[in-house]
């Protein structure tokens, strides 16, 4: 039935105007507004909160759907659920919640996540935004990169270091209101692909904001931030299983009709085994997705399938995408074809929320404590 619902609202709703938000760089607060009114805003976050109440494999499934109607939309529900309010909910107090999570379930309102800075992406331990007590306040300095929703957030999760001498343990978080004296952001980024979500700086210049806007304890931003992003990867998991399908169903829809030497594409063998392993490589990718969201929800450790979900999904994609245009050739190099827009928006997946090769070591590193390779 979720499947269901999110796959008519793509076909519907998305997909019709997805080339469109692409072209014009348009945030879609009207189809955010229905995406919260159909629970996709807030999917995982627990009822009482105003959210949902799914669990993370029916996250995924809506993420894979929504994104194959249009990878924007898909980008932005994944920041406001994984990266915005599900920190809040895992560590904030019930006072936080009410304020920063409850006014944000319904699409009207989005969050965003600050943690990369212009000198520290992958780094992310050496955060050079710094936040100082003052009486009861904190004065927050420094500027955050690449904010996924930060044109139209009104509220961000932010990393900086409140005890420089600590390293990574002298990370807090913090929730920060875009109405907070000394908070602005930076110019929207021209981006190669999902060009309807923003991507912005937030800038931060004596920024002060109350004590009580800490999550959780001084010291846990770091630990924080990395489940935060454990979770976010069956998000962009999801999201490039969806580009994955779409570009695939262009493939075969374009190759069934499209006539070459007395017969659809689909009738020549060279053809057939580029869609046989388009479609076995994004089925594994797709199972692979379940599985880091059924370990999850089950409670058990998944860092490492997350990763590999993330990974393998995201090569995946691009792979996908790639052959896509192969098969519809010049067709697949225009805009009239959506083949080159699912093309520049999977190139992505492999970079935000850690890149391929920072996945790589997530697993390595997993798997060497699993051999008790020390």
């Amino acid at each position: 039935m979720l499947r269901d619902t999110c796959r008519n609202f793509a076909e519907n709703e998305l997909k019709p105007v997805a080339a469109a938000v692409d072209k014009n760089h348009q945030f879609p607060p009207e189809l955010v507004r229905k995406m919260g009114q159909l629970g996709l805003m807030a999917i995982a976050i627990p009822e009482k909160y105003g959210g949902t109440g799914l669990d993370y494999l029916a996250y995924s499934i809506a993420m894979e759907e929504i994104s194959r109607g249009d990878a924007s939309a898909g980008v932005i529900m994944s920041a406001h659920n994984t990266l915005y309010l599900a920190p809040i909910v895992d560590n904030g107090t019930e006072e936080q919640i009410k304020e920063f999570v409850v006014p944000f379930t319904t699409g009207e309102r989005v969050g965003c996540f600050g943690l990369s800075e212009p000198g520290n992406g992958s780094d992310a331990g050496a955060a050079s935004t710094t936040a100082k007590l003052v009486g009861d306040e904190y004065v927050v300095n420094g500027t955050k990169a690449w904010i996924t929703n930060g044109h139209e957030a009104e509220t961000a999760v932010v990393f900086a270091t409140t005890e420089k001498a600590r390293k990574h343990k002298g990370i807090s978080a913090f929730v920060i209101p875009k109405s907070a004296p000394g908070f602005s952001i930076g110019k929207k980024e021209d981006k190669l692909g999902i060009r309807g979500s923003s991507t912005v700086n937030l800038i931060f210049e004596d920024c002060r904001i109350p004590k009580a806007n800490l999550l959780g304890k001084e010291g846990e931003g770091f630990k924080i931030a990395m489940t935060t992003l454990d979770a976010g990867r069956i998000g962009i998991a999801g999201q490039s299983v969806g580009i994955g399908q779409a570009a695939l169903d262009c493939a075969v829809e374009y190759a069934s009709k499209r006539l070459a030497f007395g017969a659809p594409l689909t009738k020549l063998q060279a053809i057939q085994m580029k869609l046989a392993d388009m479609a076995l490589k994004l089925e594994a990718s797709r199972l692979l997705m379940y599985r880091a969201a059924l370990l999850k929800d089950a409670g058990r450790k998944y860092t490492k399938e997350s990763a590999m979900a993330k990974l393998h999904g995201s090569e995946t994609c691009t792979y996908i995408a790639h052959q896509a245009i192969q098969i519809l050739g010049g067709m697949g190099y225009v805009s009239d074809m959506p083949a080159e827009r699912h093309y520049r928006d999977a190139r992505i997946t492999e970079i935000y929320e850690g890149t391929s090769e920072i996945q790589r070591l997530v697993i390595a590193g997993n798997l060497l404590k699993e051999y008790d390779v020390k």
